[in-house]
Order: structure tokens, then sequence, then C-alpha cells
């Protein structure tokens, strides 16, 4: 197909090809394209450009990812807020277990002797505040010296949780739950001292908060009831797998799960050193070994305390 353009500047016609009206209407598609994109596409403010202009080079971040850095901070915040509310239901707890004053100022004051001799001491009410003095060449914190004041924060309230939990355990030794407390191992198998509490999740690569204890061990080796109780469960769950839970009296119970095979059934009673299951790798699990839970009133206690009371 020819296109024949006549005009009286012309002295004869001029004709375009094929391939040259192509061009014109690809073009003509494309101009309006281009034009929406500038149109939608955010650009950097001018504002922008100079905050950037003026930052120092250590200090340099891309806008497009300003995003990320506040969803990764956010992460860490929200960690922070569980953690500290972990604190104070265990603080309540301590409060209810506590009952006499004296108690509580001598346990008080073996915390504090143990948070003198570690290298990162927990900070107290009297050291956070009354602050003050004048302000001097005062500048905003960088982002490396956020990170560093966060994970200071953590290190802090991991030693804080350290030390109530000893506390938690030693009350607990001298209440009147004190001849009902599961403290002998469940298994006959060492365990891994660093599965209780936050870690790195197998499945998914997320921080976790583990609430029991892992036992690695062969599948088919004997579980045995940690203390004497009625059985208030067994069955098999999603995440658990084959579950067995004990219930001690007092809102105590304890858990046993992704066990091969259940030997118990529910509203039997158990005595303590009784097999009560087999080890396996039923529901959330990456291999054969035991998840041991300890609960008070629904609340994880760390099974390493009553463990080592009993050693």
């Amino acid at each position: 197909m020819n296109i024949i353009l006549v005009s009286n500047n012309m002295a004869k016609a001029r004709t375009l090809s094929v391939l040259q009206v192509s061009a014109i209407v690809i073009a003509l598609v494309l101009l309006p394209l281009l034009l929406a994109l500038m149109l939608i596409v955010p650009q950097e403010t001018a504002t922008q450009q100079g905050v950037k202009a003026l930052l120092p080079k250590q200090l340099h971040f891309s806008f497009r990812n300003q995003q990320k850095h506040l969803d990764a901070y956010a992460l860490q915040l929200g960690e922070m807020q569980a953690r500290m509310m972990r604190l104070d239901a265990q603080s309540e707890r301590l409060a209810k277990l506590a009952g006499e004053k004296k108690a509580v100022r001598n346990n008080a004051a073996n915390v504090k002797q143990k948070a003198a001799q570690s290298p990162n001491p927990v900070l107290n009410r009297a050291q956070a505040v009354n602050r003050g003095g004048p302000l001097v060449r005062n500048a905003p914190l960088s982002e490396v010296e956020l990170q560093k004041e966060i994970a200071k924060l953590m290190a802090q309230i991991e030693l804080n949780t350290e030390h109530l939990s000893d506390l938690e355990a030693e009350l607990l030794q001298q209440s009147v739950l004190k001849d009902t407390l599961p403290n002998s191992s469940p298994v006959a198998a060492a365990f891994n001292s660093s599965s209780y509490g936050w870690r790195i999740d197998p499945f998914n690569g997320n921080k976790a908060f583990h609430e029991g204890l892992d036992f690695t061990a062969s599948t088919g080796t004997p579980i045995y009831a940690a203390a004497g109780g009625i059985v208030s469960s067994a069955a098999q769950t999603p995440d658990y797998g084959k579950i067995v839970t004990i219930d001690h009296g007092s809102g105590l119970e304890t858990r046993y799960a992704h066990a091969s095979k259940l030997t118990v059934k529910v509203g039997e009673r158990v005595e303590k050193g009784q097999k009560v299951a087999e080890v396996g790798s039923t529901g959330r699990s990456t291999g054969p070994h035991l998840h041991y839970e300890i609960r008070l009133n629904g609340n994880v206690l760390d099974p390493r305390k009553y463990l080592k009371a009993s050693s």
C-alpha cells in the first residue's frame, strides 16, 4: 500500500512506503504511552534530591528502598514489644508467687548481684531516668548507630528475661507447687540448650519464639512423664503432631509433642517416670525429637530451670 501526498508547493507527488507508514503509526501509539508513564511513575522531588546531596556518603540510601528500611525497623520493634509483653506477664506471675515482700527483696538482691557480675547489666529504673545536662553538639542517630542501640536493648531484655526466669523457678521451688513440679527428664537423651526462647525458625527463616525444649532422639525412644498427673490430651494436631498433655494440678501442665506413638489415653492417671509416648517426627518437625513444654496457667516456663533444679 502506498500513500500519495499532493501539495501545491510541490512540483510532483511524494509517495510513502509501507515501512514509513508503519513507523508513523507506531510513533503515534507510543507517544501517549510515554506521556502517561511520565505522569504515573513517581519522581524524586527537588527536596529529596537536595537531601540526598547533603547526606554524607556513609548515610546514603535509596529513597526507593525507604519502605524496606521502615519495614525492617518495624519488625525489630514488634519483636521487642513481644518480649516486653512476655516480661510484663512474667512479672505479674512473680508478684502472685512472691506473696511476702521479704521473699521478693531477698530474691531481688540476688538478681541485682547477678546483673552486676554480668558484662551487660540490665538497666534498672534508677539508671533509666534522672538524666540531664546542657545540649552540646547534638546530632541525629545514623542508621548503623540505631541498629546498635536496638541490638543493645534486645540484649538487655534477654538478660532481664533470664533473671526473671531464675527468680520464677526459685519461687516455684518454695511454693505449694514444689511437690508437683516436673523436674525429671522426660527422655533419656540430651536436650538442645539453645532451643528454648527466640531463634531462627527452621521452616521460614524468620525469628520466632520457641516455647519448648527439644531433645534429639531416635524414633521409638520412650518418653516419660516428668511428674505425676492426669492426661488431659492425647491427640494428633497439625503443628505438634501426636501430643500428650498432662495436667499436674494448680494450673501446671507438661506437653510431649511430635511423638510417633501415644501410649496413654485422656483421663488416665500417670505416675512420675511412667512411659506416655515414643519419640517421632510428626507435625511441624524437621526430624525425630521430643518437643517438651512446661506451662503454668497457659504461660510457658523455661524447662531448663527445672531440669537443673533436679540435678
